[in-house]
């Protein structure tokens, strides 16, 4: 609960200082103001809260806040969707009684993997919030053949972003990987603070990255729900995909990510390139553990 306590205070106040007065609609007086972005006594009269009881909220005390103060407090502090759902994530978390979030399963059902593997022209794969890949179709192990040939288990991209060099290579826009890999984690630590596995993930990439330190610190949080993705596969070169980011209804906590190209574009034509690869570096597996199954005493 502290530590909950210690990250309102911080999201809250950092919102605040990136704010400035003329952004809120606020007159601009001569003069060296002592804070950066607005006082608290300015957000408490946008939000028309008492002073008293908004240096509350931002001492950490979410407890008891209506969500009519919280959307006004959001509002005022001009949160977007993914800091508002933030915001209300941690109200919720500092609630009294409020019992720890369902773990999602580790593994996922067959008939899953049965949907994975019906998508043949295109890398599809289950993660979980803390960005544990779950499961992948064929043609998504080849496509993050790098992030899978890390030997760290179990196989997560945002561990492979900090903590692996080959990540600048494989993401061409690392700089922005990096930053919303570390927001989405955050995003996912609003709604299951006390995940001991996400925790542990968390101090494992603290204390061995600066880059994500740095990151982390900037409390900022973010969705993941469609875009652009620019790769740089060891075997076809560069790949632009866009992706969607689904939740599974069935699976509470697991998102299904698929990654197209526009039919014709040079992106199209590395996957297919990269599905034939994959095909056959599965085939060659499968010979190699038939004769190895072969050669053994019985």
């Amino acid at each position: 609960m502290a530590d909950i306590r210690a990250e309102v205070k911080e999201f809250l106040s950092s919102r605040r200082a990136r704010l400035t007065p003329e952004q809120a609609g606020l007159p601009a007086y001569g003069g060296t103001r002592r804070v950066a972005g607005l006082r608290r006594e300015e957000v408490a009269m946008l939000a028309g809260v008492s002073v008293d009881y908004y240096v509350r909220l931002e001492r950490g005390n979410l407890a008891g806040a209506s969500e009519g103060v919280l959307d006004a407090v959001a509002r005022t502090l001009q949160l977007d969707e993914a800091e508002r759902e933030y915001l209300f994530d941690l109200a919720r978390a500092a609630g009294p009684g409020r019992k720890p979030a369902r773990r999602p399963s580790p593994t996922v059902r067959p008939a899953v993997q049965q949907v994975l593997d019906a998508f043949t022209e295109a890398p599809a794969w289950v993660r979980n919030g803390r960005h544990d890949i779950l499961a992948a179709n064929l043609l998504a192990r080849a496509l993050y053949s790098p992030v899978f040939d890390d030997p760290r288990r179990p196989v997560n991209t945002t561990r492979f972003a900090y903590l692996n060099p080959a990540a600048r290579d494989f993401w061409r826009d690392y700089d922005q990987i990096t930053h919303d890999s570390a927001a989405m984690l955050r995003m996912e630590a609003g709604r299951n603070p006390h995940d001991p596995d996400l925790i542990r993930l968390v101090g494992e990439l603290s204390t061995q990255s600066e880059l994500f330190r740095e990151r982390w610190a900037s409390r900022d949080v973010k969705f993941h729900r469609s875009g652009l993705k620019r790769l740089h596969h060891p075997v076809v070169g560069d790949l632009e995909l866009t992706y969607e980011s689904m939740d599974l209804p069935s699976e509470p906590g697991l998102v299904l990510n698929v990654y197209t190209a526009p039919a014709g574009s040079p992106s199209a034509d590395a996957l297919t390139l990269l599905a034939s690869w994959a095909a056959t570096q599965a085939a060659e597996f499968a010979a190699h553990d038939a004769s190895a199954t072969a050669a053994s005493p019985r």
